[in-house]
């Protein structure tokens, strides 16, 4: 679970915010904070992974805030002004979001951070680089699924959609293949195709040009052969 606050002068940003986060379950609230001196209270008393901060606001600015903390949360800035972006990204913020943004931009700005937070909060025994445990949310049938990719089998290219195929079902997005594989860990998962991604762990065989996971056989394109040559001949 991701716990987050709010920092903002504006009661209504507070009500948009927290009901783009109630369509979300892996984000928890731990507090509202309407001025910089509030928030440095709050993260004295709670854990917090993420903040999702305003700029201009009264006795201190967000990033003179944000200067003032020796190891701040993971930081999404929500504001009016985008004059700011480059000295926001310069404070190593995650994201910069422009008022009024839309609910897909949102779950972006959510992507880019959900990843680095859950690593970040995994204790000990530390799972080996191989089995990296992330997750990330697609929008499919009209609402966002939270994707945990452990439980991806392989993705397909399909015409303007994308299809992922999981342990269980399957989900069409409008997400391009491109902009998954960025998400997916290089560890995990490999582009066999231009229309297909696989998950290594799944493989079950390898025989010619095909890939076979569970019930489905898999083309390999003739420019990933050497990537798939590699992931046997390691082993002898």
């Amino acid at each position: 679970m991701i716990r987050y606050i709010i920092i903002d002068d504006e009661p209504i940003a507070h009500r948009i915010i927290e009901g783009y986060c109630n369509n979300l379950p892996h984000l928890e609230k731990a507090g509202n904070c309407y001025d910089a001196f509030e928030a440095m209270q709050m993260l004295n008393q709670e854990q917090v992974d993420l903040i999702f901060l305003d700029i201009n606001m009264p006795k201190l600015s967000g990033f003179e805030f944000l200067k003032t903390l020796s190891n701040p949360p993971k930081v999404i800035v929500t504001t009016a002004y985008k004059e700011f972006a480059i000295e926001g990204y310069e404070l190593e913020i995650t994201d910069y979001l422009l008022k009024p943004f839309p609910f897909e931009r949102f779950v972006k700005a959510i992507n880019k951070t959900i990843n680095t937070v859950v690593k970040n909060n995994t204790t000990t025994p530390q799972p080996s680089p191989t089995v990296k445990q992330t997750r990330f949310f697609i929008k499919g049938d009209k609402k966002y699924h939270q994707i945990a990719t452990e439980t991806i089998l392989f993705i397909e290219a399909y015409g303007n959609y994308t299809k992922l195929y999981l342990n269980e079902g399957m989900i069409v997005s409008h997400e391009k293949i491109s902009s998954l594989e960025e998400v997916l860990s290089k560890d995990n998962f490999i582009r066999v195709h231009k229309s297909f991604i696989v998950a290594i762990d799944k493989i079950e065989t390898i025989e010619g040009n095909r890939i076979l996971i569970d019930t489905h056989k898999i083309p390999i394109g003739q420019t990933y052969k050497s990537s798939i040559y590699k992931l046997y001949s390691s082993n002898g």
